[in-house]
Formats: structure tokens, C-alpha cells, sequence
């Protein structure tokens, strides 16, 4: 048995991602791995995070590596917390998401692990996305940078 174990309530995997703003766009990303019941996935980009990293480090590296796009971290946005199935055990995890603003860079400059990823329009990502818990996190977004919209 491992000495080393998180404490009670701790999530098993933590991850970090972006939300990368370029005017009224953010990016979005489809991976090859699919949902639980096959469907493909539009999401944000994110992953796990390094030994070493903060989790803006993680975040931003992350939006690099999935989206092919170099941003600047503007805040932090919160977190999404869930759970899925691993080989017949409940995994919980618990993903930090950041706001960036676009630098530059092509989105056509994704890694191998995904599929498709391109420049959507916030309003129209906060009801495609996914996983509600990364459309609350868009509309975050939305809401600090357009207040009023």
C-alpha cells in the first residue's frame, strides 16, 4: 500500500485549462477520445497537470499544446468538479480553468490527440459545449469580459 494518499475529499486527478478569448470568439477543441456513450466532444482545452506546474502553468500549456494557440493568463475563472468510470473504479476529478487572452499562433497547430480545434463565438459555446460544467465556465467568461452583454 502507497504512503502517499490524498486527503479525504481530495480529488483523484486534477487537470487544468483555457478559455481563450480573441474578441467575441473563444477556442474549442473536439479530442479523438469520445464521450462515455461514443459521441464526439466540443470542449475546452485542458489537462493534467505536471509535476513542478502551477495550474495556470499546466493551463497554459495545455491551450498551447491542444488548441496550437500562445495566450496571455488574464484570471482565473473556478473550477468544475466530477466523477467517472476507470476499469470498474469512480474517479473524481477536479479541473481549474483560466481565462487568456489570444497572442497568437494557428489553431490548425492542435497535437495529435485532437481531432478538430477552431474559433467559436462565446454566446454560441455557452450552449454547445458539452459538459455543463464547462458551459457554466464560458459564461464566466462572457460575463467578465461583456458584463453588459
Amino acid at each position: 500500500m502507497s504512503s502517499e494518499q490524498s486527503p479525504p475529499g481530495a480529488p483523484d486527478e486534477r487537470s487544468a485549462g483555457g478559455v481563450v478569448v480573441r474578441s467575441d470568439e473563444i477556442v474549442v477543441i473536439v479530442p479523438f477520445k469520445r464521450a462515455a456513450d461514443g459521441r464526439r466532444v466540443l470542449g475546452l482545452p485542458k489537462g493534467h497537470v505536471e509535476p513542478g506546474e502551477t495550474d495556470e502553468q499546466a493551463a497554459r500549456r495545455e491551450v498551447e499544446e491542444e488548441a496550437g494557440v500562445l495566450a496571455r493568463p488574464v484570471g482565473e475563472l473556478g473550477e468544475v468538479s466530477y466523477s467517472f468510470e476507470r476499469r470498474g473504479r469512480t474517479v473524481s476529478k477536479q479541473v481549474r480553468f483560466f481565462l487568456f487572452d489570444y497572442i497568437s499562433g494557428d489553431v490548425a497547430d492542435h497535437d495529435h490527440e485532437i481531432e478538430e480545434a477552431s474559433w467559436m463565438p462565446l454566446r454560441e459555446a455557452v450552449e454547445r459545449l458539452t459538459y455543463a460544467g464547462e458551459r457554466e465556465i464560458v459564461r464566466r467568461a462572457l460575463m467578465l469580459i461583456a458584463p453588459d452583454r
